[in-house]
């Protein structure tokens, strides 16, 4: 080819190359895959783009699994903290709430509403059996029927029932309150509360011992270790506030339309009341998580421009070790952009290849993510993701396939760019300048 180029630099086999030779012809793409095959001469070069192509690979296999994570969290807590509180929460402002009964009625005739489940709420001291010890609880008292349709409480129960739960004079725990007070079922618990009896030297504590009935896990370890069901009524006498509610828990189909619902609610209600929904009384955690996910997303799309970098500087050598064949080629008539075009295939092949690899990395451990923890959690003998400050009692991941391909347009952009200014070289360069000293 060289004495071709020596003989007749009029190239009469130029046409062979150009002739029928589109963009992105089958000439160009058999030149650009011989440049990514590695020879042993090449070695730099090829560990070079050997590299760049584990570098997005990791990069966006990281990136999908911490946003399935950060989603999978969110979405595990949403479910656990709507499951056992309400989406919207109507409370009294008139008089006492004694007509909760036909009010509930009311609204649960309203479109759009699950169930309401009218409550009294209470916070108190909870003590197992041993008498010694203690830790705060918040006592909800609800009907047995409210509680058969709140399914993350009655369809996750370890051990008991909740037949006949409004006859049974008992009280439901959560499975690390159980293993904190060292409470089974059939032991009593001793609640107390401040807001007691008044008697002529003042007020005191009410104290009383329950049966435990119901032991459930919500797998949420701030609800497990902290709420104590009991029957309304039961409630009523031990707050104070016999034949009255104090809030009222709206369940609805769909928790992000609340704004929509809350006139109706309103309206069937028939009387003054104050609504509140899960939105507000999140914010700060929800925005939290949010903020998190966000900086955690900017922060490890660097992996991802790195690998991008790591492309520029794979691609520049290789101009650099093939500027011989360049010249070559355009003294045989390769255009300008032909060679442009197959330096740019060429670092592009890298990169999607690594994006392609790293989508299926990510979604390999994306599945197994829970069991992945439990082995680096035997590993190294720690508690990883402890429940006990992440909420959750499993490591929780929900691949999202809009956020999935935002990951992949970004590693397809970036690498892109990445190649259009080795290509831009090999396109400027000067076939008699390469072969001046041949």
């Amino acid at each position: 080819m060289t004495d071709v180029v020596a003989d007749s630099p009029a190239a009469p086999v130029a046409p062979a190359l150009t002739v029928g030779a589109g963009p992105f012809s089958a000439f160009e793409r058999m030149v650009a895959w011989r440049y990514l095959r590695a020879k042993r001469r090449e070695g730099v070069t090829s560990w070079v783009a050997v590299i760049s192509f584990l570098g997005i690979m990791l990069g966006v296999a990281t990136l999908i699994v911490v946003m399935s994570v950060m989603n999978g969290f969110r979405a595990e807590l949403l479910d656990r903290i709507l499951g056992v509180n309400g989406h919207i929460i109507l409370q009294p402002i008139d008089r006492q709430f004694d007509d909760y009964e036909q009010v509930a009625a009311r609204i649960n005739k309203v479109d759009g509403v699950k169930f309401a489940v009218p409550m009294v709420e209470g916070q108190v001291m909870a003590q197992g059996p041993s008498g010694t010890g203690g830790t705060g609880a918040v006592v909800k008292g609800v009907r047995a029927a409210d509680l058969a349709k709140m399914t993350f409480v009655s369809g996750n129960l370890q051990q008991g029932t909740f037949d006949n739960f409004d006859a049974s004079e008992g009280v439901a725990v959560g499975s690390r309150m159980a293993e904190n007070l060292g409470l089974s079922l059939g032991d009593l618990v001793t609640l107390i509360s401040p807001d007691g009896d008044v008697t002529p030297i003042g007020t005191t504590p009410r104290v009383k011992a329950y049966p435990v009935v119901a032991i459930y896990e919500i797998g949420m370890s701030e609800y497990d270790s902290l709420l104590v069901f009991m029957p309304l009524q039961e409630a009523q006498l031990f707050f104070n506030s016999e034949g009255v509610a104090q809030t009222m828990d709206i369940f609805v189909d769909n928790p992000d339309l609340v704004d929509e619902l809350k006139e109706p609610i309103e309206a069937a209600a028939q009387r003054q009341v104050f609504l509140t929904d899960w939105r507000f009384r999140n914010q700060t955690f929800f925005s939290a998580l949010q903020v998190e996910r966000n900086v955690m997303f900017m922060i490890l799309s660097l992996v991802v421009l790195v690998a991008a970098l790591n492309i520029i500087s794979g691609l520049i050598m290789l101009v650099k070790d093939k500027s011989h064949d360049i010249a070559i080629l355009r003294t045989m008539g390769a255009t300008r952009s032909a060679i442009m075009r197959i330096f740019v295939m060429t670092g592009a092949a890298v990169g999607i290849a690594g994006t392609v690899a790293g989508v299926v990395l990510g979604y390999i451990i994306c599945i197994n993510v829970e069991t992945i923890r439990q082995f680096f959690s035997w590993l190294s003998g720690a508690i990883l993701f402890n429940p006990e400050l992440y909420f959750l009692s499993r490591l929780p991941a929900k691949m999202d396939i809009n956020e999935v391909l935002m990951v992949v347009a970004m590693a397809l952009v970036l690498t892109f760019f990445a190649c259009i200014v080795p290509a831009w070289r090999a396109a400027k360069l000067d076939p008699v300048e390469a072969l001046r000293y041949e």
